[in-house]
């Protein structure tokens, strides 16, 4: 058996634990921005099911209840603009990093096949190309991929770190390139609502995919428009020929969402006003946030959506992180994301208003 070093990079996040320190013993406190988990109240009305569905003995299904297939359907048709879906479209996942992580093995996928993603990009993508030890590469445009051997191609907009958005002609002539070479799309779309200076499109939306979900399939996760990051709910919508036996696998595999879990996301998906009001918290954070950074002296790219801004001082990445630790602010590196982002640092937006407006003080 290989080692585990030989198998999995270095878990990033480790690599921050000085820096942390650092702006630990600032005098007001640390003002962590390095992580994008959610720090508000989870909405009562969804904290209420989760509550009434507690007294749950028996085992959950893989597949989901009825009333949490129709929840996702109905959203997707309703938020995304998909068509025609039926429960069969559908596959509820216990978080979406399991998802990531472990998709390239449930698909099958091993050494001589190929998981591509962007260059820029969250790191457990890579982790599951190694877990299944399938080949791995990065893309600027993934039309320009050599094909061969290609079997998986992640794309994720908005993205996370950069929070650029794929427009709809990008992801339409993405769609028809995998399609002709016969390469499965999984679209991470976990911060599609969440858009400020663009309004995100999902690959499930019929002028992107032409009315047909064959080849492509979107991730979306309620971790962060319904700060359900604890309760661990996320779903698959799209091809069913990928999705029914991915159902199986999983079965066997044991991969419920647990019970209480999945009539919280019932409530979650069949409630819009929620997801307005945290918006708006995160609008209000993010302005000051990128205020305070641009008077500071840096500059942002993209950003037009997800909760980050993507920010460099034209330096490396690391000095940035030890700059901002001496302030009492924990940032994440660049690098954490791919050697592209070697001259930037991610700045979550998911710190309380209190917190905020320190980092901002500080930063002034």
């Amino acid at each position: 058996m290989s080692a585990l070093s030989d198998r999995l990079p270095v878990f990033p996040w480790d690599k921050l634990e000085p820096y942390k320190k650092t702006a630990a013993a600032h005098p007001d406190g640390i003002v962590d921005l390095s992580v994008g988990t959610p720090v508000d109240p989870v909405p009562e009305l969804i904290q209420k099911a989760l509550v009434g569905a507690a007294d749950s003995p028996g085992y959950p299904t893989v597949w989901g209840t009825p009333g949490l297939r129709d929840a996702i359907t109905g959203w997707a048709e309703r938020r995304l603009g998909a068509r025609g879906l039926t429960h069969r479209h559908v596959l509820p996942v216990v978080g979406s990093k399991e998802l990531v992580a472990w998709l390239p093995t449930q698909l099958g996928l091993g050494p001589g096949d190929k998981v591509a993603y962007p260059r820029l990009a969250y790191p457990t993508y890579e982790v599951g190309a190694r877990l299944a030890r399938a080949d791995h590469e990065t893309y600027d445009d993934p039309t320009e991929l050599d094909p061969a051997h290609l079997k998986l191609l992640w794309l994720n907009s908005p993205s996370n770190p950069t929070g650029k958005v794929l427009s709809k002609e990008e992801l339409t002539r993405i769609v028809a390139w995998a399609r002709e070479h016969g390469v499965l799309v999984l679209s991470d779309e976990c911060y599609l609502e969440l858009g400020w200076e663009a309004d995100p499109v999902s690959v499930l939306h019929p002028d992107v995919n032409g009315g047909s979900y064959d080849g492509i399939v979107a991730v979306h996760s309620l971790s962060k428009r319904s700060n359900l990051a604890g309760y661990r709910a996320a779903f698959l919508v799209g091809d069913p020929a990928v999705l029914g036996p991915l159902l199986q696998i999983r079965k066997h595999g044991g991969m419920m969402t647990p019970a209480p879990t999945q009539a919280a996301a019932v409530a979650a998906l069949n409630d819009d006003t929620h997801v307005h009001e945290q918006r708006e918290r995160y609008a209000a954070r993010r302005a000051v946030l990128r205020r305070a950074l641009l008077s500071h002296g840096f500059r942002i790219e993209h950003s037009e959506a997800s909760l980050y801004l993507w920010a460099t001082r034209d330096e490396p990445c690391w000095d940035t992180v030890a700059h901002l630790a001496g302030l009492g602010i924990l940032v994440a590196p660049g690098d954490f994301y791919g050697p592209a982002g070697a001259s930037f640092v991610r700045v979550a937006l998911t710190a309380t208003d209190e917190r905020v407006a320190a980092a901002a003080a500080r930063l002034g």
